[in-house]
């Protein structure tokens, strides 16, 4: 009887809810959906009517504006998190009962206390056919809208945890994407790739050549959303060009004469999993798979950007002047076209890399090769962004492990790697001998790993 009445309501909401199909969310439809999330958070009804009530949330929630949106998500943060009368309660005869028998009752009924209705809200839309797909693109909204509310943040990081959790990397499947894989599934690459642009179909396909590998992790759940993956180059060189390892017209590659394994793009798809980590998981998974097929392997390493190596240069004029040797400044004086601003000092490089096409002149680009090697080497080792390195390619390979082998003068000469780091890349090495003790001096004092040639560059 009572499962019929929920069912006759949900109706009743479902039609005021698509008529006019509100943008925003304000008025009866606001109440209308406080009084859904309610019932969400206090579990009215059977399975059924609880299902129907979450897929009626999450397709009005799809239908809003950012600033519906914002207003759904304010509703759920700030009327369905932990009741203060009662967490303080609950507090206090915790305090009261620390050493006590009592202790461990009073422990388990201030957890209880704390924990918040959001929860079971966000829990019934992960029962959704596409609920974990709706919940990180949910996530990924809540990062772009947290300015908006303060109190979005405590929502954030409960979505947060629940998130981690259901993506522990135990869950995860990884996956060898091939030319044969489903369309749709490529598509995604090419959609989601985030280094090194996939110019065409013809791209992807030499990227997935015999000579290359491309791996992924999927969540059983999402089946078609690679949430990570990594494209491999098999080589017999630490390569350090990345428009030479594209290159669709250069012959395919032996892979079984290949000695090095060379990742060169590593690309997060879903923004809504910030914070929740699988990348170094990969990695290592990755490098097991390659070694099984390939037992000539013996490196491991990446041919990486420098993604704010530019920003950081252009904010930092005085890393310049330390860089550029008298001698260095007079070469370049030397080689500048005459229709080109005259160089006083230092300082002016930024300038005049910003609004001239210097890489294609090969005598310039020449004369600038030594101070722009001794800037990136002594961005690596000492820009910091807190306690960590500026880089966030170098946070990312050096807390896993790896250590800086070579910088590469440019290696990428796209419009993009010359606008992130004036064409430069970096070789990080992926060494089995060194990995444990390099994440532990890494973690523990920030000790960055690096080649004797990468810190004589930052001194000289």
């Amino acid at each position: 009887m009572s499962e019929g009445f929920v069912v006759r309501g949900l109706r009743r909401v479902r039609k005021l809810l698509e008529s006019p199909g509100p943008l925003e969310l304000e008025g009866k439809h606001l109440g209308r959906v406080r009084d859904l999330l309610r019932e969400c958070a206090g579990g009215v009804g059977g399975e059924v009517s609880v299902r129907q009530r979450a897929a009626l949330l999450a397709e009005t929630y799809q239908h809003l504006n950012d600033d519906g949106r914002t207003t759904f998500l304010s509703t759920i943060a700030n009327d369905f998190g932990p009741d203060p009368e009662s967490v303080a309660k609950a507090h206090a005869d915790y305090q009261a009962a620390v050493g006590t028998d009592r202790q461990w009752t009073a422990e388990s009924a201030l957890r209880k206390a704390m924990r918040s209705s959001r929860l079971r809200i966000l829990t019934q839309f992960n029962a959704l056919p596409q609920g974990v797909k709706f919940l990180v693109d949910l996530r990924a909204d809540l990062l772009r809208l947290l300015d908006k509310d303060p109190a979005l943040r405590s929502l954030d990081r409960e979505l947060e945890s629940r998130l981690s959790a259901w993506f522990d990397v135990g869950f995860l499947e990884l996956q060898r994407i091939t030319w044969n894989s489903p369309a749709a599934l490529l598509e995604k690459l090419i959609q989601y790739e985030a280094v090194h642009e996939i110019r065409s179909w013809s791209d992807l396909k030499n990227r997935l050549d015999s000579d290359r590998r491309c791996y992924a992790f999927f969540h059983p759940r999402m089946p078609m959303e690679p949430l990570i993956f990594v494209e491999v180059a098999l080589t017999e060189h630490l390569a350090d060009n990345v428009q030479a390892l594209l290159d669709e017209h250069a012959p395919v590659f032996d892979a079984q004469r290949a000695s090095t394994a060379i990742f060169y793009s590593i690309s997060n798809t879903q923004p809504g999993l910030r914070g929740v980590s699988f990348g170094n998981f990969l990695l290592k998974r990755v490098v097991d798979d390659l070694k099984r097929d390939y037992p000539r392997l013996t490196s491991f390493a990446t041919l990486s950007p420098l993604p704010t190596f530019r920003r950081w240069a252009e904010s930092n004029p005085e890393a310049w002047a330390k860089a550029f040797t008298d001698s260095d400044l007079a070469k370049i004086k030397r080689r500048l076209p005459p229709e080109m601003a005259p160089v006083a000092s230092a300082g002016d490089l930024a300038s005049l890399l910003s609004a001239h096409n210097w890489a294609a002149d090969e005598q310039l680009s020449s004369a600038l090769r030594s101070g722009l090697t001794r800037l990136a080497a002594r961005y690596l080792l000492a820009a910091r962004k807190g306690d960590q390195p500026y880089d966030p390619v170098a946070r990312f390979h050096l807390g896993n492990g790896a250590h800086i082998e070579r910088l590469n003068y440019l290696a990428d000469t796209s419009s993009r790697g010359s606008h992130q780091s004036y064409g430069m890349m970096v070789n990080y090495v992926y060494d089995p001998d060194t990995i444990e003790e390099n994440v532990e001096a890494f973690s523990r004092s920030g000790e960055i790993a690096a080649a004797t040639a990468i810190r004589r560059s930052a001194r000289d």
